[in-house]
């Protein structure tokens, strides 16, 4: 394992939700460095927020490589780095000490560095020393167990050695953490350890004392943890969520709220936490998570608590797409259309009588929709069951949509969205995006949204066994 697994350089697009680093203290930093190497350039002192890194201050460099970040407001703790041009030069911590010094070569800057009067970045660097050094004990190693001509002991053997290292270093990181208690470089370490399961403990048991104690090793409302590379904070919350908790909006609301709950303290961690995992529910992977977006809005937004950061244009935007999703879950009613069809006659989605109906968006120039209507069509034609296919036109022209019809052959129920009796459809289905798939039942309530074509018929077996 390597201590900088973590932490290597991630420069991204910027986050709607931007950094505010905040003065910690009103003793400021003084952070001085000398690089041999460097001369009569320009140092910028960077820092991550989420996925995103920014600059936060400039120095000049002398012509011995000399330079000096200094202000009169503490920096936020968290990783930094010193950047030459648009290139990053090394990484180091900032935290409760903001008054050190740091001397290196451009030849190997990890190996020349010196600290002085800052333990958590001689311990860092020391670390990386150290790991450089079990890098190199384990790559002949690692290079016996991946060659092909190996033979099954040589792999066996250069596996059990690499178990060895792995506990050597996790050892050493455990005996680094505690003895450097309450230093900010101890909390980076204990985040990497894994959790202890006893011995004794059955599978279910196992998995419930690993979920319990998930948290064990990190606070979640240590803002600092927001400011390392590659987002382990947002990396945690969603290994957390995607894989200790059934897939379902009832079940995931549940460890949202201990999350939200555990990082509330600090204003910065609830507004990432709750933000964050707003993102990630916007537009979910599983059919039925949008419920926890429209949840996460009423719970956090409409109630006032993040007035502290959310202004009014974000807040208007989330109610607009809430309001959207809640209605159209699955468990809903689905709403009425009443719209024109081919023949400029009204037809209602409430006047289908069949037992399902699938409600299908589209529009004649979409490739995709090109693709899954003769899909649909097939599934239509050939179904054991009782269905009828609603099919809702995006383009206002009732040509294109009359010889969409012809071409393959459709005699479902064709309607033109944009000429519609009743709200637009958008307002009333989460149908931004072309196609997408509804599934009613016979009381028009929604079981099924963004299905496949293909799936229709198996999720209605499944559905009709109870399995669902």
């Amino acid at each position: 394992m390597r201590f900088s697994f973590l932490f290597n350089t991630l420069f991204t697009l910027v986050l709607f939700l931007t950094s505010n680093v905040e003065s910690k203290a009103q003793d400021g930093y003084s952070l001085d460095f000398q690089v041999k190497g460097w001369s009569d350039t320009t140092a910028f002192l960077g820092y991550y927020y989420g996925e995103s890194t920014y600059i936060k201050d400039t120095a000049l460099v002398d012509s011995k490589g000399k330079f000096s970040f200094k202000a009169s407001e503490s920096l936020s703790q968290g990783m930094y780095m010193l950047v030459l041009g648009k290139t990053k030069a090394f990484e180091f911590l900032v935290g409760e000490d903001q008054r050190f010094s740091i001397t290196t070569d451009t030849a190997n800057y990890i190996t020349h560095m010196k600290v002085s009067d800052d333990v958590n970045n001689r311990v860092f660097f020391e670390n990386m020393v150290y790991n450089q050094g079990m890098n190199e004990k384990a790559a002949p190693w690692v290079k016996q167990r991946r060659d092909s001509l190996s033979s099954e002991e040589q792999r066996l053997e250069a596996q059990e050695v690499l178990r060895g290292l792995n506990v050597e270093v996790l050892a050493h990181f455990n005996e680094v953490a505690n003895a450097n208690q309450g230093a900010f470089v101890s909390t980076i370490l204990k985040m990497q350890q894994k959790v202890d399961i006893p011995d004794g403990l059955d599978r279910q048991q196992q998995f419930q004392h690993y979920k319990t104690h998930f948290w064990d090793n990190m606070d979640l409302s240590n803002d600092a943890l927001l400011r390392l590379p590659n987002s382990p904070y947002r990396a945690k919350m969603e290994d957390y969520l995607d894989n200790l908790f059934l897939q379902t909006s009832d079940s995931l609301i549940v460890g949202i709220d201990y999350i939200v709950s555990r990082a509330k303290s600090n204003p910065e961690t609830y507004k990432y936490a709750v933000w964050n995992i707003c993102i990630k529910y916007q537009n979910p992977k599983f059919m039925g998570q949008d419920r926890i977006f429209v949840y996460l809005y009423d719970k956090y937004f409409a109630t006032g608590e993040m007035d502290f950061w959310a202004n009014e244009s974000l807040k208007n935007n989330l109610k607009e797409r809430a309001d959207q999703l809640r209605k159209s879950l699955i468990g809903e009613q689905a709403q009425n259309m009443v719209m024109l069809n081919e023949n400029l006659q009204r037809v209602s989605l409430y006047d289908i009588k069949k037992k399902y109906t699938v409600i299908y968006f589209y529009d004649p120039d979409c490739g995709h929709c090109k693709k899954e209507t003769p899909k649909l069509n097939g599934f239509y034609k050939n179904t054991k069951h009782d269905v009828e296919v609603f099919a809702v036109s995006a383009d206002t022209s009732m040509v294109k949509m009359k010889k969409y019809i012809k071409d393959n052959g459709l005699t479902w129920v064709s309607a033109n969205g944009p000429r519609t009796v009743t709200p637009q459809y958008q307002k009333l289905y989460d149908a931004n995006t072309t196609p997408t798939i509804y599934l009613l039942d016979e009381k028009k309530k929604i079981i099924a949204k963004k299905l496949e074509a293909v799936r229709i018929e198996e999720f209605l077996d499944n559905y009709e066994r109870g399995n669902l």
